[in-house]
């Protein structure tokens, strides 16, 4: 496992935030999880797989859109990964040599902002950037998502921008 494709732990897999009643005090700062291929086969690990698994077979027409623009280093040569998971989330794109996750919302998120913050709040600890799209911006407006995303990358990785100029 290289480094970068590692998110540096505090302990083997904790709870990010702890459940109601515990006297643990731990912050999303304090938990890490690791990214790359090498994972653990039982507990959280293997559960957050499972369902990233699942996840993959039940893709929506908007993240089917964009995975066809993001797959395969088609989108300006970065490497974009699809339902990966990061402790017991599941990102829905992420590009590790950038450090960014691409989340796409459909309604169902509206409901639930609170569970997003608490989302973001984590994979931002890891070092992680997010950017989020709604369900009916992928579809209707994809060359700015897609502007969007590629300013982020841009911005993240001036080196490599400045690099992908030149050629």
């Amino acid at each position: 496992m290289n480094g970068a494709d590692v998110i540096r732990a505090a302990g083997p897999h904790p709870n990010p935030l702890p459940q109601a009643g515990e006297g643990e005090d731990l912050s999303a700062a304090d938990v890490t999880y690791p990214l790359s291929r090498v994972r653990e086969r039982v507990g959280e690990r293997a559960d957050a797989k499972e369902k990233a698994r699942e996840l993959r077979g039940q893709i929506t027409e908007a993240e089917t859109l964009l995975w066809e623009q993001l797959k395969g280093r088609r989108f300006q040569g970065f490497k974009f990964r699809r339902q990966r998971p990061l402790g017991p989330y599941i990102l829905d794109f992420v590009c590790l040599e950038a450090g960014l996750v691409i989340e796409i919302d459909g309604g169902q998120h509206s409901d639930q902002q609170t569970h997003d913050l608490a989302r973001t709040a984590l994979i931002e600890c890891q070092g992680l950037t997010v950017i989020r799209f709604w369900n009916h911006e992928v579809m209707n407006e994809t060359p700015a998502v897609l502007e969007k995303i590629w300013q982020t990358l841009q911005a993240l990785t001036p080196t490599l921008s400045r690099q992908r100029e030149r050629e």
